[in-house]
């Protein structure tokens, strides 16, 4: 996922929303921790976070399109605080190295079951950023090969090899020489296309030529790293990942596909991957937690299990107890809960509504996205395709106000992640807001 930019410029502030209680943890805030770009000024408090929802410190409450992707199943589930005080019960919560026990089994068994045939064996390790680089590091060593391919302005974690991958400017600039052999490609656009292209498959090829070139003339790319469903919501054609699938097996490129922020019904499949096809290697995080612990992993073929003499997953909390009986308890939950089927459904109405708002404002360009993995691309003519910060700021700063949370990709696009457990009324509240914002503009 790409850095959000809008978040990042100077000028944005969003105001009117703190009591004096809020305004001076916001300064104990600003004193304690060293500031950092897009996390630093925070905007508001957080006294309690449940189920689609966020409070703030004042108890006014926010119906939350962001939660870093952490809330698949709502925050403070009752099954997964269930499952972590059942665990505590039974005085089970850590596993040293060397050892294993019965939930990170359990749980590795379950992944496996409810995913594509070819998965059979996975790593878990503390977050998403370090499932990325083993990965990386189980492609490097299957192929003997060092080299990798992803796309620009993505992000795929906080450590070093991830931001060598993810190739997002804001990350990298200032730290010098990084990970070598990180090949970058453009993203597929369908919307901005730089050719003026409307068909579909044009677009692809035009893309897939330059995919072909790399290739071509790098003999030691091990793999090809992607989010199959883009940070930005852009939905690639079946064509293109078919393609790029078919050109990686060709040349002994393993295709890693980082669903970390998909995975476990986000887009109306239990994984993303399912509406393309099956890569070699899939990561997984955020709402793997549940909201409440940090868990990620990855999900491999059994040809890939031949690295026994290596150590690509060397992590204290790798087979954590406390964390596998949270994670399976998320599993379980948007399986009990029916969460794929509804959130096919609710994301494609939702998605519908969205489109009926592109029709209607001229500042809404674009619309695009799968079940609950939706985005809005502001503009400033729908001709030009210019992208309005200013107006997007603005509807965001609105919505705030009138407790909604989401952010912006790429400084101009609504980004809209709700909970899996959100309702059809919550969504229509949501788009009655947005519509309101749009008519202040």
């Amino acid at each position: 996922m790409s850095v959000n930019q809008g978040e990042n410029s100077k000028d944005l502030k969003i105001e009117g929303l703190q009591s004096s209680f809020s305004k001076n943890l916001i300064e104990r805030d600003a004193k304690s921790f060293y500031h950092q770009s897009l996390s630093s000024p925070v905007f508001n408090t957080i006294s309690k976070a449940e189920g689609a929802y966020l409070y703030d410190g004042d108890g006014k409450k926010y119906l939350d399109f962001h939660g870093n992707g952490v809330h698949t199943v709502g925050y403070n589930n009752p099954k997964v605080i269930e499952a972590i005080s059942n665990q505590i019960i039974n005085k089970l919560s850590f596993s040293p190295r060397r050892f294993t026990n019965e939930p990170a089994v359990a749980l590795a068994e379950k992944l496996v079951a409810i995913s594509p045939k070819e998965f059979t064996r996975v790593l878990f390790c503390p977050g998403g950023s370090e499932a990325i680089e083993m990965a990386v590091m189980l492609a490097k060593h299957h192929t003997k090969k060092w080299k990798t391919l992803s796309y620009y302005g993505t992000f795929h974690g906080a450590g070093f090899q991830a931001i060598s991958i993810g190739a997002d400017a804001h990350f990298k600039e200032g730290l010098g020489p990084v990970m070598p052999g990180a090949i970058h490609l453009e993203l597929p656009d369908y919307y901005r296309n730089p050719w003026g292209f409307k068909e579909t498959k044009k677009i692809d090829d035009e893309y897939l030529r330059q995919l072909k070139i790399q290739i071509t003339n790098n003999s030691e790319i091990a793999a090809l790293i992607s989010e199959p469903i883009f940070y930005n919501s852009t939905v690639p054609s079946k064509y293109y990942w078919q393609q790029v699938k078919e050109l990686c097996t060709k040349n002994n490129i393993l295709l890693i596909f980082d669903e970390i922020y998909t995975a476990f019904g986000r887009t109306g499949k239990m994984f993303a991957s399912e509406h393309f096809v099956t890569p070699d290697i899939l990561v997984i995080g955020k709402g793997f937690g549940g909201g409440i612990v940090p868990f990620a992993g990855i999900l491999g073929t059994e040809a890939l299990n031949n690295i026994n003499h290596k150590s690509i997953g060397h992590y204290t909390h790798e087979k954590n107890p406390l964390c596998s009986a949270v994670s399976k308890a998320v599993i379980d939950f948007v399986i009990d809960e029916n969460l794929l089927k509804k959130t096919a459904e609710l994301g494609a109405y939702f998605k519908s509504e969205l489109q009926k708002l592109q029709e209607q404002f001229t500042c809404v360009g674009n619309v695009t996205g799968l079940g609950l993995n939706l985005a809005v691309d502001i503009v400033k003519n729908k001709v030009t395709k210019e992208r309005d910060f200013k107006k997007a700021h603005e509807l965001m700063n609105f919505c705030l106000k009138n407790g909604i949370s989401f952010k912006l990709i790429q400084g101009n696009i609504l980004n809209l992640k709700p909970s899996l457990i959100i309702t059809k009324d919550e969504v229509e509240f949501f788009l009655k807001t947005l519509k309101k914002g749009l008519l202040s503009l």
